[in-house]
């Protein structure tokens, strides 16, 4: 399948060749992921330019002296969802009560310096939380931009205990800086070439005044992007919180079997809206995909065992039988 680059590309990659310093030849990098298309023609020209950008990552931080997992995280579990802010906004107390990490957490801003990934169990899989320093110009790395790009979603934290509006704005605007637009916000393309699933996540809702600030937050913006109120330290709302992030990442549960034995429902497959049989054997083993003849499922309101072919749509909850 060709790649079908667009123009936008081919300027980004010469932008990339003009670099001189690892840092500016990174940002070449990500800017030519974000302009890619995802299709299977350009699967391995993405993984040749994610290895380029591991290996300058690490000639980066060493000549900056700075470490290298605070500047790639490496993906685990379902989904790796971003968490951005301005400073005190309460992200790493939302990291606490979430997940089993222990960030540090503090009633005074800037406690978070370096890019922290920590474990969110959801049913029987687990989502990655990202940690991130406050998104105001002087603690903005160079290697925040390309972890922001490579999540899959971000979590955007406001304080409702303080103009939540100009929060807003501000968050938007850095992350236009970095080229990054969230959900359907509105923003100049000429600008923003990575834009994100996002949910907006308003803070503090026991403090005084924090209804009345979310009201006017969502009056704003409610149209454009998801949101909803929580307090991370009082664990008011965390658990349709946890639904949210698994429902924004569109992710579907596959479970396998083996002809005559029961699936194993405790370590599902994987796999986005609209993914098929095809890329479900892909998942088990990536030889599979080509060797693959049929296979059988049950479940979402199937005949239990019907035979179905390679392009198959897989649904939430399916369990697959594969006939090689």
């Amino acid at each position: 399948m060709p790649a079908n680059l667009p123009p936008q590309y081919f300027e980004a990659e010469k932008n990339f060749r003009a670099a001189k310093s690892p840092t500016e030849k990174i940002a070449g990098l990500e800017e030519m992921l974000a302009i890619m298309p995802k299709h299977k023609g350009t699967d391995h020209l993405r993984a040749e330019l994610r290895s380029r950008i591991a290996k300058l990552t690490q000639l980066a931080a060493k000549k900056s002296g700075g470490q290298r997992a605070s500047m790639i995280i490496e993906r685990e579990g379902a989904g790796q969802v971003a968490i951005v802010g301005l400073p005190n906004a309460g992200k790493s107390q939302l990291v606490a009560s979430i997940t089993n990490a222990s960030p540090a957490v503090a009633d005074y801003a800037f406690t978070t310096y370096a890019a922290s990934p920590a474990m969110m169990e959801f049913e029987n899989i687990k989502i990655q939380l990202i940690d991130t320093p406050p998104l105001v110009p002087q603690a903005i790395e160079w290697w925040l931009p390309p972890i922001l790009k490579r999540a899959d979603a971000l979590l955007v934290m406001v304080d409702l205990s303080e103009a939540p509006l100009v929060q807003m704005a501000e968050i938007i605007s850095q992350l236009e800086n970095m080229r990054i637009g969230i959900g359907e916000a509105k923003s100049d393309p000429e600008v923003v070439l990575s834009r994100k699933k996002a949910i907006i996540i308003g803070n503090k809702l026991d403090k005084d005044g924090a209804r009345q600030n979310y009201d006017q937050l969502q009056a704003r913006y409610g149209a454009h992007l998801p949101m909803m109120a929580v307090s991370a330290a009082k664990n008011t709302g965390l658990e349709e919180l946890r639904r949210r992030i698994y429902d924004m990442l569109a992710i579907l549960r596959v479970y396998t079997k083996a002809p005559g034995e029961k699936p194993d429902f405790a370590d599902p497959i994987i796999l986005g809206t609209g993914d098929t049989m095809a890329d479900a054997a892909e998942s088990v083993h990536k030889d599979f995909r080509a060797r693959l003849k049929y296979a059988r499922v049950w479940g979402s309101g199937k005949h239990d065992g019907i035979m179905v072919k390679r392009d198959h749509v897989l649904e939430d909850g399916d369990v697959i039988e594969l006939h090689m």
